[in-house]
């Protein structure tokens, strides 16, 4: 029996087709993925799923029957549950709070009614092997232990037919194993699971059935059993994809940033990062190997300027830069891709072309002697932009930043960066929620900048990435670098060592 067709489903918004005669048939009780590169339409047609947006046109079936899912109360009295890729919830609730918000129980004298709703989300956590505390608040969780809240959100909803969009795009590698074993552990119970990935590892590893959507049309539906990561790629780009980085071998210069002895205090008010030195030399990619919350995000924002440095210095090209500004160091000649691009990446309501002169609007190409903006000049250069780095924005420079997918914002991201042609370049988690073409994309560049002679920093959770990419690896661990291999003599199984906290 099917659990879920949309026919000819059809979606228009002011100058973009979104989707264009979709077909999505899901079986019920199996775990089902969509695939496709970043703005093929999938979180478009899944939001028609669950009520966020309507079809211009088409034909939604639930369980057999046609319905109009007009808003997500619709959905969720269809059973239908969703998993947001940035999740909804309130940090200063607790876990139940955030639970029953907006369906809260109330006991005979119409008071609130919390404990048992507690025990009904103890016993959900329980049936489903989640280990969520019912009491704890959100602010005080780990991400991947926020998804699973969000899991028991629609669980507690009595949802059925479940949606995932992206559900892994900001978890770790533990953390995406036990995901995809609770998908598995709902399928067992009888759920039907559509989630929404870019990575084929994935897929392989929970789906058993795909469907690949490319520039807003569904192209095929396959059994995951029978195709491989490659003819998925292939299918989802249109081309063939290479998984192998291409590159020479590095030829390092001068030292452009050495870091002394550096310690850097957490939000927690403890050392993130402990008397750390490192140095990267142009001509060649450091990585930086670790599990997360071992300082990597403290290490990139001190260098940075987002967050003080407690003691030790951090030097560019033999000038130290601890104490300059943050405009300061960009003009020293340091470039950021953040590891957050929504939070110090992007103004998301600002335009495409805002956003790539956010620093560079001061220069004279950009505003006159006066202040005033050049806007012809700033359009001009996005379009040049956009070709070069293959951004995808519908409206071209006028495109807003949040209406975009998120591969597509984090190649805006690298163009500013590349552009102003940073002496050092620090990328951090540069392919996070990214679909194969767009990784190999941005692999491409980020060896072409090393090529140029520009010294490259790479933060990656990815150890794929790290060994493709860098001519050597400092594994981290309590904030402190552990040890430093040659590329060439590493892999996963020695980083992995040192990740641990053992030392070379």
């Amino acid at each position: 029996m099917l659990a879920i067709e949309m026919l000819s489903i059809s979606k228009v918004f002011p100058g973009v087709i979104a989707n264009d005669n979709v077909n999505l048939r899901v079986e019920s009780g199996e775990i089902h993925a969509l695939l496709g590169e970043n703005g093929a339409g999938k979180s478009t047609l899944m939001s028609m799923l669950f009520g966020l947006y309507e079809p211009s046109s088409g034909i939604i079936k639930i369980r057999g029957e046609e319905v109009k899912i007009r808003n997500p109360n619709d959905a969720t009295s269809l059973r239908i549950g969703m998993v947001h890729q940035h999740f909804k919830l309130v940090h200063n609730f607790t876990v139940t709070e955030n639970i029953v918000l907006g369906m809260e129980p109330h006991d005979r004298l119409g008071n609130l009614d919390l404990r048992s709703a507690e025990k009904r989300v103890a016993q959900l956590s329980e049936t489903y092997g989640l280990a969520v505390d019912p009491c704890v608040k959100i602010e005080n969780i780990t991400v991947g232990m926020q998804q699973r809240v969000e899991i028991l959100k629609i669980l507690y909803r009595d949802a059925d037919i479940l949606i995932f969009d992206e559900p892994t795009a900001v978890l770790t590698p533990q953390e995406i194993d036990e995901l995809l074993a609770i998908l598995r552990r709902l399928k067992a119970e009888g759920k039907t699971v559509l989630f929404i990935t870019h990575k084929l590892r994935e897929i392989k590893a929970a789906a058993d059935r795909c469907t690949i959507l490319r520039r807003g049309k569904s192209i095929d539906t396959v059994d995951v059993a029978k195709v491989s990561e490659a003819e998925l790629a292939e299918k989802m780009v249109g081309r063939a994809v290479t998984f192998r980085i291409e590159k020479k071998p590095a030829k390092p210069g001068d030292i452009v940033l050495k870091i002394e002895d550096l310690t850097v205090i957490g939000s927690k008010g403890t050392p993130a990062v402990r008397g750390l030195s490192l140095d990267v030399r142009a001509g060649e990619v450091v990585g930086i190997a670790g599990v997360d919350g071992n300082g990597q995000s403290e290490l990139v924002e001190a260098i940075s300027g987002l967050m003080p440095v407690r003691s030790g210095r951090v030097l560019l090209k033999s000038r130290d830069v601890s104490k300059d500004s943050i405009r300061r160091r960009n003009e020293s000649g340091l470039g950021l891709v953040p590891e957050d691009r929504h939070k110090h990446g992007l103004v998301l309501d600002f335009r495409v072309d805002e956003n790539l002169i956010l620093k560079s609007y001061r220069k004279s190409q950009y505003a006159s002697r006066l202040g005033f903006l050049k806007f012809n000049a700033i359009s001009k250069h996005a379009e040049t932009m956009i070709t070069d780095f293959d951004i995808r924005a519908g409206k071209g420079p006028e495109t807003l930043a949040k209406s975009m997918s998120g591969g597509n914002q984090q190649k805006v991201i690298i163009a500013r960066e590349i552009y102003l042609s940073p002496e050092l370049l620090i990328v951090s988690q540069p392919t996070r929620g990214l679909d194969v073409g767009a990784i190999e994309y941005i692999h491409s560049r980020i060896i072409q900048e090393r090529d140029k002679g520009r010294a490259v920093l790479l933060v990656s959770f990815e150890l794929d990435e790290i060994l493709g990419l860098c001519d050597r690896i400092a594994a981290i661990s309590k904030g402190q670098v552990v040890g430093v291999l040659p590329a060439a003599e590493a892999d996963e199984r020695k980083i992995g060592a040192l990740m641990g906290g053992v030392h070379a």
